[in-house]
């Protein structure tokens, strides 16, 4: 006679499927860390380095948009303060070291990114997305009147100095290196927070609102926190991204800047872990390859196309469908 199934077996067969899971992450974590020590010595370590900064970007607005619901069209206002902030210290205070304009680009980025969070976080939906995307402009025009941004012609010459005070950041391995540190950095810090019971908060917050307030839950707290959280890491993408390119410009604050990391999202697959890396390596080689070539001046209607196909046919994202294919085929 066949044994019943009791709820320690249950239990002991959940246990099993979720080691086994974490394993495969482990595996797949780990091959990805070995091609990334390893890909300086095959690809030009700054483009490198423009793809991690990006990919930053992804993962900060993924926590928002993919795990909160909150779609923000202001996200470029925070990329472009940390590195206007990173830039101006580096520039005009020989003293400070780098890390240290980082932090405090950061830290900027942070404080805007709280008080674009009091005034929108209590709407919803396209009403969310539009006073973001209000509030960037405002901080767009900023930046373009303002004389230490150099206008239209940007901040140039930001200087690399050293870490710590003794690691040469003008070689760019060095570079690439404390780039990749930080990256891998943010994203487990990301990656601890979606698996957190704050995280599991903020996936209930985006599924059914209303229940996670009937639930006790302080809603506008939790998506407050996120946005803070969010436009934290997206300030400090901004902030390496001036000391890697020597450069701070208008691109960074403009409204298309919000719709490229939206893309890059969309493309690898909102809501997952990897899908913003997959997404923001995707979006810059094409504009790379394509910038390169005689459709130069076609990159943003291309850039279009492959949105609208994503929206339509894939909207998993790559790493989405990658992840359902494997479900669906080998279980």
């Amino acid at each position: 006679m066949n044994q019943p199934i009791t709820q320690t077996d249950i239990q002991k067969a959940i246990l099993e499927q979720q080691n086994a899971e974490n394993r495969k992450k482990m595996i797949v974590n780990a091959v990805l860390l070995i091609l990334l020590l390893a890909a300086p010595f095959a690809m030009y370590p700054v483009f490198l380095m423009k793809i991690l900064c990006f990919a930053l970007f992804a993962v900060a607005f993924n926590l928002l948009f993919g795990f909160t619901g909150l779609l923000s069209f202001g996200h470029a206002a925070f990329l472009a303060t940390g590195g206007y902030t990173t830039g101006y210290l580096l520039t005009n205070y020989s003293g400070l070291t780098t890390e240290m304009g980082i932090i405090a680009g950061t830290a900027v980025a942070t404080l805007l990114g709280l008080g674009f969070a009091l005034l929108s976080i209590r709407r919803q939906g396209i009403y969310f997305a539009m006073v973001t995307l209000a509030l960037s402009q405002l901080v767009f025009f900023f930046f373009v009147q303002s004389e230490f941004t150099g206008g239209e012609d940007g901040m140039h010459g930001i200087p690399r100095g050293q870490l710590f005070g003794f690691i040469n950041l003008e070689d760019n391995l060095n570079m690439y290196y404390f780039v990749l540190a930080v990256f891998i950095a943010c994203y487990l810090l990301v990656q601890r927070i979606v698996n957190s019971p704050y995280g599991q908060v903020l996936k209930a917050i985006k599924q059914n609102e209303p229940r996670a307030v009937s639930l006790g839950y302080n809603v506008d707290r939790y998506k407050t926190l996120a946005f803070v959280i969010s436009a934290a890491l997206a300030g400090l993408a901004g902030s390496m991204k001036s000391v890697v390119f020597q450069l701070a410009s208008l691109n960074d604050a403009h409204w298309h800047m919000s719709g490229e990391v939206i893309l890059m999202t969309l493309v690898g697959g909102m809501g997952t872990l990897l899908g913003p890396v997959v997404g923001a390596t995707f979006v810059v080689n094409v504009e790379y390859q394509l910038s390169q070539g005689p459709l130069r001046d076609w990159v943003d209607p291309i850039l279009g196309g492959i949105f609208i196909i994503t929206v339509l046919a894939f909207r998993s994202g790559i790493v989405g469908e990658i992840q359902k294919f494997m479900k669906k085929n080998l279980g």
